[in-house]
């Protein structure tokens, strides 16, 4: 499979195009009954790599997250006037398992997909979500200790950030999945990388996705670097990339890890095991029409500019054509 120097990487809503896929032909579609026509027209536009977005299982609690929150169903309804509960699977980031959605046709249609991008030299990205995992993950019942716990003070002061979650063996209150300048993501709960047995997991995890794919994109991934971590949590945490990365690699060497990333620290993921990482601040400053800090932020060393990702658009962004 060809390896240009500055590979372009298509990003797809899966949902969405499963779904959009569906309507056209009138039959509910898993990923192997995407027509080889559209693997074809991504083939011919030129394409080295294809991001499916949103492909591992999700849970019912999460959902109920999703259709009850009312800011985001404001901010659904203006994507989709004619929102209903239907249209709101939740989340692809409150991850409650690393297969592929049974709606999706599980594993082994992912690996038949990633087959038939190969015949066509298209390599697969998948996500990783190293920062929290969704709302009924079954570690909340088998390891309550790879979660960030709280107390019932810190449910009463902070309700944004924490809740209390009900398990067999005792309920616990336990942490939203956050960043530090953010309130919780209620559909989510935080991992704790302070445990070195939830790093140690986590690797794991990676180990299996990569089996499935050629890349993952990391999400937020500075959010697990020693300092940030602990400036959120008040705990220390040991440095999870670089040996994460590494045992991937010792597997798959060719391997290729994408961060998204912000607060410039691009460079230091890069040096962690990144191939890629985000290179939001050049975005921005296209996005601002600010021509003297472009011109400048393409003054930097190609050593640091040859792993940026850089983007039209993402699911994080308005719509390129806006």
């Amino acid at each position: 499979m060809r390896t240009p120097q500055y590979p372009s990487l298509y990003q797809i809503n899966t949902r969405v195009w499963i779904n959009e896929l569906a309507r056209r032909f009138g039959k509910p579609m898993t990923l192997d009954d995407i027509p080889d026509s559209e693997l074809d027209r991504i083939t011919e536009m030129g394409f080295d790599w294809v991001w499916l977005l949103s492909v591992w299982q999700t849970g019912p609690d999460a959902q109920r997250v999703s259709r009850s929150n009312p800011e985001w169903r404001r901010e659904f309804h203006e994507t989709l006037p004619d929102l209903t509960d239907e249209d709101i699977p939740g989340s692809g980031f409150a991850i409650t398992g690393y297969t592929v959605h049974d709606k999706l046709g599980g594993d082994a249609a992912m690996a038949r997909l990633r087959e038939r991008l190969k015949a066509r030299g298209v390599k697969l990205m998948l996500d990783f979500v190293p920062n929290h995992m969704g709302l009924g993950h079954p570690w909340v019942e088998a390891h309550p200790e790879y979660f960030v716990h709280g107390s019932q003070s810190d449910y009463a002061k902070a309700p944004q950030n924490y809740t209390r979650v009900q398990r067999t063996s005792g309920d616990l209150v336990l942490a939203y999945g956050r960043d530090p300048y953010f309130a919780g993501w209620p559909d989510t709960l935080q991992l704790n990388y302070a445990n070195p047995d939830l790093q140690a997991a986590m690797t794991g995890e990676l180990i299996r996705i990569a089996g499935q794919c050629d890349g993952v994109r990391c999400d937020m991934a500075m959010l697990v670097l020693p300092d940030v971590f602990e400036r959120t949590w008040r705990q220390r945490a040991p440095l999870f990339w670089p040996r994460a990365t590494q045992s991937v690699r010792e597997r798959y060497p060719d391997f290729c890890f994408m961060a998204e990333v912000y607060w410039d620290l691009e460079w230091e993921l890069q040096q962690q095991g990144f191939d890629y990482a985000y290179d939001k601040r050049l975005y921005d400053r296209l996005r601002d029409h600010q021509a003297r800090p472009v011109r400048e932020h393409f003054r930097a060393g190609l050593d640091y500019q040859n792993k940026l990702a850089r983007f039209l658009e993402n699911h994080d962004e308005p719509r390129a054509a806006a």
